[in-house]
């Protein structure tokens, strides 16, 4: 069983914006058609790609829906197959590191040395742990094969 691509007519793709994402998730799709997806995920990926193609809608609700059904393909390859994006957790990681790790880093250095400017010191050390362990998963589900070779941009 095949993935469906999607079908919109030219005057609907009429702004830079749309075309990009249009053609990010046209990428989506052929790179999770040559994954061995089951039939069930290939059918909820095509019930989704057929609710954009089956759309009249342009501009502004065009790029709503194709944001909205992208997220809806992504997080369900995610969540059932652990098959992600490129980049998908340094992305995650950086805010998580700058969150977790950082803020009590920042809170830390800034009560011992009784200035709050080592509190930015501490988010931005939190940020590139993050960024390490980002990366370091994100090497390891390109290893495992799990990994689409495309960014999510949008």
């Amino acid at each position: 069983m095949e993935i469906n691509q999607l079908n919109l007519k030219f005057d609907q793709v009429n702004n830079p914006k749309l075309s990009d994402l249009y053609f990010q998730l046209q990428d989506i799709l052929k790179k999770l058609n040559q994954k061995k997806l089951p039939s069930e995920t290939v059918d909820y990926i095509n019930i989704q790609v057929e609710k954009i193609n089956s759309s009249n809608l342009n501009d502004k609700p065009l790029l709503n829906l194709l944001k909205e059904r992208q997220h809806y393909i992504v997080k369900y390859v995610e969540n059932n197959h652990k098959i992600f994006p490129k980049n998908y957790h340094r992305n995650m990681w950086v805010g998580l590191g700058a969150l977790v790790f950082g803020l009590p880093i920042g809170l830390l250095l800034a009560y011992i040395f009784n200035n709050a400017r080592f509190f930015a010191l501490g988010l931005i050390t939190g940020a590139g742990i993050g960024t390490l362990a980002g990366i370091s998963m994100d090497k390891k589900v390109l290893r495992e094969g799990r990994q689409l070779t495309i960014e999510l941009k949008f």
